[in-house]
């Protein structure tokens, strides 16, 4: 039974066998297995209790990443986008105003619109119209909001009546830990050391408690935790107003453009293009599925690089990562002692991972630069993912037209910067 259920691998037709794709598996897993604390202590801030947070993480990461092994057999792991979790909570629920209810809704409609996408030719409509350059500033704008908001969870950044902001006093526990511990991450990310972010984490627990950064402390009961009040507790309430739909749109652009980018990379790398439709088709069914599960949805993340470089070649290596997602359910009553100042190096240097999309973008032409410029400042001093692509959009048929090159935007990138200033607009109204 065993070895027919492997056959559906091609394992042999690959050039692998099951020691190699479970090694890969590991090492897949040990590189992004900090998700589990990094996206349940975002979407805490939320609102979402911590435990289930933890759970609804754990269960969509494994989910995600088995439906891609056995959808596509290509060794891509789908965990919580880094970035995207920030989006969730610090633009749709802190600044748009939607509960995290009503911000798992927009994960779930996203995540259909995303699957629309994936299973027609709109996805490479879409690939095709928007400018590469707008592309990368949206990955390049989130990374700058993640590494700003490690440096604030690291207690590095404190607020200041006339600056706005400042350095902390670095002999303070909190900033003082932020500091050793990232200078842990720096090292073991610069020698690539496998399970580098996990690593991190583990060591700056202890850091944490040699210099006395304070946490919740108290031990989550399995036992009691009540997971129905976050499965399935998505809410519709606001569908009928411009602030959900401006979001699932902002959401559904990000999706898209993050994932197409990432898995056409991986395909490449394995000569298997042939692949990349299904792939993204398994992306998008986690992704909408995240919403019903409790958490933002799924990305095809970076770190499968790593599993790649371990030998994974085939759908083996992402159900063995799946699998051992599902293990780790053994350490959520232990998440609470995990403090801020172990989260913050992970999210400052996969910020500046982010960051270096940039290196893509052409600066020869004022006309494409200018708008990713914009989207990539004003994400973060916006606090807004979503207003800073939206100013972006707009800006980007704006300015063509004001230079009088109108025939040079596509008529669908007008449609987008259109829905994108209605939502800067009743953004403004609503002030």
């Amino acid at each position: 039974m065993l070895k027919q259920w492997l056959t559906k691998f091609e394992l042999k037709q690959h050039g692998t066998s099951v020691k190699q794709e479970f090694a890969a598996g590991m090492v897949g897993f040990l590189t992004c297995a900090y998700i589990v604390a990094i996206n349940s202590t975002i979407l805490a801030d939320a609102g979402i209790p911590l435990a289930g947070a933890a759970l609804a993480t754990i269960l969509t990461s494994a989910i995600g990443c088995i439906v891609m092994g056995l959808w596509s057999n290509m060794p891509i792991m789908l965990i919580p986008g880094m970035g995207i979790n920030a989006m969730f909570t610090f633009t749709f629920v802190q600044s748009a105003g939607l509960s995290w209810q009503e911000a798992l809704a927009v994960v779930f409609v996203s995540g259909l619109l995303f699957m629309v996408v994936a299973f027609t030719q709109l996805a490479d409509l879409l690939n095709e119209t928007i400018p590469d350059a707008l592309k990368h500033a949206i990955t390049a704008g989130i990374g700058l909001f993640l590494a700003f908001i490690g440096l604030q969870k690291g207690g590095l950044l404190v607020a200041h009546p006339e600056t706005f902001l400042q350095l902390a006093p670095l002999s303070e526990a909190m900033p003082l830990a932020t500091l050793c511990t990232l200078g842990v991450a720096m090292a073991l990310y610069a020698r690539q050391i496998p399970g580098h972010f996990l690593w991190t984490i583990v060591i700056g627990i202890g850091i944490g408690l040699l210099v006395g950064v304070e946490t919740s402390g108290s031990v989550i009961n399995l036992s009691q935790t009540n997971y129905s009040e976050v499965f399935g507790q998505f809410s519709f309430q606001m569908v009928g107003t411009v602030t959900f739909w401006t979001s699932v749109f902002a959401l559904t652009m990000v999706l898209t453009f993050e994932n197409i980018g990432l898995i056409s990379g991986y395909t490449s790398v394995l000569k298997r293009p042939d692949k990349s439709k299904r792939a993204l088709q398994a992306n998008a069914v986690s992704a909408m599925s995240a919403g019903v599960f409790g958490t933002s949805p799924t990305v095809s993340t970076a770190e499968t690089a790593a599993a790649l470089s371990a030998g994974g070649k085939t759908g083996l290596t992402a159900v063995v990562t799946g699998g051992l997602f599902a293990l780790t359910v053994l350490i959520l009553p232990f998440l609470a002692y995990i403090p801020d100042s172990a989260i913050a190096p992970v999210l400052i240097i996969v910020g500046g991972l982010m960051m270096t999309q940039l290196r893509f973008v052409s600066f020869d032409d004022f006309l494409s630069w200018f708008p990713a410029y914009m989207v990539v400042v004003l994400i973060p001093l916006t606090h807004s993912i979503a207003d800073g692509i939206a100013f972006g959009f707009v800006l980007y048929p704006l300015i063509h037209i004001l230079a009088g090159k109108m025939r040079g935007v596509s008529v669908t990138m007008y449609i987008i910067g259109l829905l994108f200033f209605i939502h800067l607009l009743f953004s403004a109204l609503s002030l």
